[in-house]
Formats: C-alpha cells, structure tokens, sequence
C-alpha cells in the first residue's frame, strides 16, 4: 500500500511566515499540508488574511487536505473552545470562515479541540454544549463532503483538557452522532496516544472504523519517527492491515531546519 504523507505546517517549517510554508513544503517533496488555525488571534479574520492564506495554499501548487477549527489562543495555552457555553458564537462565526475556506482549497478533513474544563462551569454543562456545536459544525461542514475529527491530547502539556484517551475521543464522537450526524471520526495521534498511556496497536484494530485522520510524532520529546520510542514500521504495518488508506500527516517539532527532517521517510515509502 503506497502511503500518503502531508506535512503539518504550523509546527513544521515555523520558522517561515506562514505563508511561506506551503512553498517549502512543496519544495521538500510533498503535495499535501494540513494547518491550525492560522490566526490564534482571531475567530473571524480579515477577507485579506483568508485571500492571502488560500492564495499561498494554491500558488505553492499543494494540496490542503487538514484545518482546524478556531481554537482560542493556542500560543497562550488555550486548546479550543467549543465546550466553553460563554465562546459558542465566536465558534460558530469562525466556522463560516473555515467553510469559505473549504470551499476555495478543497480541504475536507476539520480538527476540534474541544477545549479545557472551567472553573465555575459544570462538567455537564461543558459537556452538553460541546456536543451541540460539534454537532451544528458538522452539519455545516457535511453540506459539502466534509468531516468533523476530535482528539485526545497529552496530559500535562494542554492544561485541564478532557480528551486523553482514545476512548474519551470516541466517546465524544458517539454522542455527537446521537444527535443525528455520522460525519465525525476520531483523530488518530500517535504523540498524545502513547503519551497517555494508549497501545497503538490496540487503540488502531478497536476503532479501526473511526479512524478519520492519522497524524504522528516519536514518544518522548514529539520529534520525527526515530527520534523517541515508537516502532513505526509496526504502526504503518497495523495501519495498512486495518485498511487505513487516508492521509499520514507530520506533525513533530523539527530539531534543526525543516526541510531536513524528512529523511526517516526514504525507509517507509
């Protein structure tokens, strides 16, 4: 099975502008990129910023094929929020963004953190409200062929976040199709997974039909495939023989220059 491998440019190739990144990334082989949000500060960026960032996804001549939602200020700790009853309107209004967006590159495939636990907000409450937004965002981005992806993230570096298994995201994702949309998968991540404890192995034939994404990092320190403890040669084999045939996006932080980080790759074509 050939793999399809895109590059995460908001953690790979910083040290570009962002709208460089899609070039570099274009010039060190690859064909497809997936983003955070582009604009930690903003739900609602400007028209121009939106027209410069599609305008720099289409001139490198790469494939945008991950976005996520609005997150909050992810530089200053926050990890969305769409589980915050006080921030539903400005998720809402930066998913119209996201679907202009979508419409102009083509990108299907849409990350939702689901945001940090509140003090003087209940559980319950956190929860019910996150289930109506990813819900009413998923409706939004199924219009058009689109898929709504949660994720665990490592405990101790994202704050009170609630997601840290495998089963947490699925479980999300099972009460948000309860409310009547299937387009929503888990977002399968081997950093945070193995850095919570997860058996890759495991984790990949239990849910092998709720895998909607694949991304990766070496445990520990989120370097590239070699760098930490992780047999990838067995994760592309237990993927492959699950069937997985969508994309292997490289979300690790580089240790010297980008464009250098890529060599591990010539033994997993």
């Amino acid at each position: 099975m050939t793999r399809r491998y895109a590059v995460n440019c908001s953690i790979l190739f910083t040290e570009l502008p962002l709208l460089e990144r899609p070039a570099a990334a274009k010039a060190a082989g690859f064909d497809a990129v997936e983003f955070w949000w582009p604009w930690p500060e903003a739900a609602v960026p400007s028209d121009a910023e939106v027209d410069a960032f599609c305008a720099a996804i289409a001139d490198a001549g790469v494939q945008l094929i991950g976005l996520n939602f609005y997150a909050g200020d992810m530089p200053a700790g926050e990890r969305g929020v769409l589980s915050d009853p006080a921030r539903a309107t400005e998720f809402r209004d930066s998913v119209a963004v996201l679907v202009k967006i979508a419409e102009r590159t083509g990108v299907r495939a849409f990350n939702a953190l689901y945001g940090q636990r509140l003090d003087g907000v209940s559980t319950e409450e956190q929860d019910r409200v996150a289930v109506q937004n990813l819900a009413y965002a998923a409706r939004q981005v199924g219009a058009f062929g689109g898929t709504v992806l949660v994720e665990p993230l490592a405990r101790g570096l994202n704050g009170a976040y609630p997601l840290e298994t495998a089963e947490d995201a699925v479980a999300v994702v099972e009460r948000v199709r309860a409310e009547g949309v299937q387009n929503v998968r888990f977002l399968f991540d081997s950093f945070h997974l193995v850095s919570n404890g997860d058996d890759l192995d495991k984790v990949a034939r239990a849910h092998a039909a709720d895998i909607g994404h694949v991304q990766i990092a070496d445990v520990p320190g989120r370097g590239r495939p070699g760098t930490g403890g992780i047999d990838f040669t067995a994760l592309f084999g237990v993927l492959d023989g699950i069937g997985y045939a969508g994309w292997i996006s490289l979300e690790y932080k580089p240790q010297g220059p980008s464009a250098q980080e890529f060599q591990w790759l010539e033994d997993h074509a």
